[in-house]
C-alpha cells in the first residue's frame, strides 16, 4: 500500500560474510532516530533488508511469466504462480498484492531517509553517501513496478493518509523523469563510491547507478544516451574466464558483479530457502520445452549451471547457479540474488549501439561486445552473416541474454523490452495479447484508492 509503515529497522552485527549482517530489531519511533550517523546507516541497512524479501519478484512475476518456467497444472499453494504463468492472473493475484506492497513499503523507508537527511549534522561525505544509496534503492524498486505494472503512482516524500490516496498515476514523461532523475542526480553529483573497503562491499556503488540507469534508459527508448553511458563503463569490470566462478558461494562481490542482494545464511534471519530446488534429480523442475533444449548441440559452458546437484546432509537439490551447502544452525542458505553483473552491462551496450544504428560491419563494436560474451561460453563467433539486419541483431541478442541470465530474472522484461515477448510465449503454447505485456493493477489497490480518475485498471483487465 502506499502508505506502508516502516516495521522494524535492523541493527548490524559483526559477521564479514555481508555488509549488512542484518536482524530485526524492535520497532523505533521516528522522533528518536535519524539524528546520527549510525541512525541513517541503520535505516540505510532497512532499504537494503527490503530487497532481500523480494525474491518472489524474480520467480514469479520474470521467470515463470516468461518462457523459462512453466507449471504443467497448479499444486498446492501454487494457483496465484499458475496463473501468472498461464497470463490468467487478475487484479486479485495475491503475488502481485503482495508484491505491490512490499514494492511501496521499501519506497516508504528510502523515503523517510531523503526527507530526513539533510537537517541531520554528521560527515557530509557519509550523508551524501546514504542519500545515493537511498535513491539508488528507491530507483530500483520503483523501475520494477514500471516495469511489472507500467505509470504507477510513486510517493517522492513520506506522505500522510490522505495524501496518500489523492497520489495518482504518473504520465510516462513523468514515470521516466523519476527514474532517470534519481539515478543522474547519484551519477552528476558523485553521491556513490566506485567500491568501498571489505566490510562494506555489496551496498550500490556508482557502476551499479550507471548500470540501472542505462537500463531505463533502454526501457524508455532512449539508446543513444544508453550507449554513451555504458561506453564509459567497458573494461571498469570483468567477464571472469570460467563463468561458474561468478556464482561461488565462496566468490562473493567478484570483479563481474556490479550489485547483489546480499545473504548471510550464518545469521538468523540474513540467510535464505533453497531457490528452484528439488527433492530429487529426478523431479520435474518446470522448464518450458524452450529452455529444456536451449542450448542444444553447442557445449554452451552456462548450460552446466542450471544442471542440479544434491545438497550433502539434507534432502534438497540446488542448481549449480544457486548451489551452496546449508548452514547447520540458521537452516538457511547464503547465495546472494545477483541483480547486476558485467555481461548484463556488455550486451546492453551491444543493445544500444544497434538501436541507434545497425552496423553491418565484423568489426563493429556491437558484434565485439556481443561476441565477448558469446565466446566466454567456450561458443565460436558470430559472424556478422549471422545477423544481416537490425532486427537480426536484435533478436541475436535477446537469444543471448536468455542463454547467458536463466533463473536470474531478467527474460520475461528483456522480451518485452526488445520486442520477443508475444512470440516467445506462442512458440510456449501460449497466445497472449498486448495488454498482457503489463500486470494488473491489485484490486485492494484500486478499491483503497477507490478513485479511478486517478488510480484506474490496466487496459484489458
Amino acid at each position: 500500500m502506499l502508505f506502508a509503515v516502516l516495521a522494524f529497522i535492523p541493527a548490524v552485527t559483526s559477521c564479514s560474510d555481508s555488509f549488512f549482517d542484518l536482524e530485526p530489531d524492535d520497532e523505533v519511533t521516528g522522533d528518536k532516530v535519524y539524528k546520527t550517523e549510525s541512525d541513517f546507516e541503520l535505516a540505510v541497512n532497512a532499504c537494503y533488508s527490503k530487497l532481500q524479501t523480494q525474491m518472489d519478484f524474480y520467480i514469479e512475476m520474470c521467470e515463470y511469466r516468461s518462457d523459462n518456467l512453466t507449471l504443467k497444472a497448479p499444486t498446492a499453494g501454487t494457483q496465484d504462480r499458475y496463473d501468472i504463468d498461464m497470463f490468467k492472473e487478475t487484479s486479485a493475484n495475491g503475488i502481485l498484492d503482495k508484491l505491490w506492497e512490499n514494492f511501496n513499503n521499501g519506497i516508504y523507508r528510502c523515503n523517510k531517509i531523503l526527507d530526513k537527511i539533510d537537517d541531520a549534522e554528521f560527515n557530509a561525505d557519509k550523508k551524501q553517501q546514504f542519500k545515493g544509496e537511498a535513491l539508488f534503492v528507491r530507483a530500483l524498486t520503483t523501475f520494477n513496478m514500471y516495469r511489472a505494472w507500467g505509470n504507477v503512482p510513486v510517493a517522492r516524500r513520506v506522505l500522510t493518509v490522505n495524501e496518500a490516496l489523492q497520489l495518482g498515476r504518473p504520465s510516462e514523461q513523468e514515470m521516466y523523469d523519476y527514474l532517470a532523475g534519481d539515478l543522474e542526480q547519484i551519477i552528476n553529483e558523485n553521491m556513490l563510491p566506485d567500491n568501498y573497503d571489505s566490510k562494506d562491499v555489496g551496498r550500490a556503488t556508482s557502476g551499479a547507478a550507471k548500470a540501472l540507469l542505462a537500463k531505463v534508459y533502454l526501457t524508455f527508448k532512449q539508446p543513444q544516451k544508453a550507449s554513451v553511458l555504458l561506453k564509459g563503463m567497458i573494461g571498469s569490470y570483468e567477464l571472469l574466464p570460467n563463468i561458474a566462478d561468478v556464482f561461488d558461494v565462496d566468490n562473493k562481490m567478484n570483479r563481474e558483479i556490479i550489485f547483489a542482494v546480499r545473504y548471510n545464511k550464518t545469521v538468523v534471519g540474513e540467510g535464505h530457502g533453497a531457490w528452484y530446488s528439488l527433492t530429487n534429480l529426478t523431479d520435474e523442475n518446470n522448464r518450458t520445452n524452450t529452455l529444456n533444449h536451449l542450448y542444444d548441440g553447442t557445449n554452451d559452458a552456462r548450460e552446466e549451471l542450471l544442471e542440479y546437484v544434491k545438497v550433502p546432509g539434507v534432502n534438497t537439490c540446488l542448481m549449480r547457479k544457486f548451489y551452496d551447502t546449508r548452514d547447520e544452525s540458521t537452516r538457511q542458505y547464503g547465495s546472494d540474488n545477483i541483480l547486476i553483473r558485467y555481461s548484463d552491462v556488455v550486451l546492453m551496450y551491444a543493445e544500444a549501439l544497434n538501436e541507434v544504428a545497425y552496423s553491418g560491419s565484423q568489426d563493429s563494436e556491437a558484434l565485439s561486445a556481443l561476441n565477448s560474451v558469446h565466446t566466454r561460453a567456450g561458443l565460436s563467433p558470430i559472424d556478422i552473416s549471422d545477423v544481416p539486419s537490425q532486427d537480426e541483431f536484435r533478436k541475436a541478442i535477446l537469444l543471448e541474454r536468455q542463454k547467458e541470465f536463466p533463473y536470474e530474472g531478467h527474460r520475461w522484461f528483456d522480451s518485452v523490452r526488445l520486442g520477443g515477448a508475444i512470440e516467445a510465449a506462442a512458440a510456449d503454447g501460449k497466445s497472449i495479447n498486448d495488454y498482457q505485456l503489463l500486470y494488473p493493477i491489485p484490486l485492494s489497490e484500486i478499491e483503497r484508492i477507490n478513485n479511478t480518475d486517478i488510480l484506474w485498471q490496466n487496459p484489458g483487465y
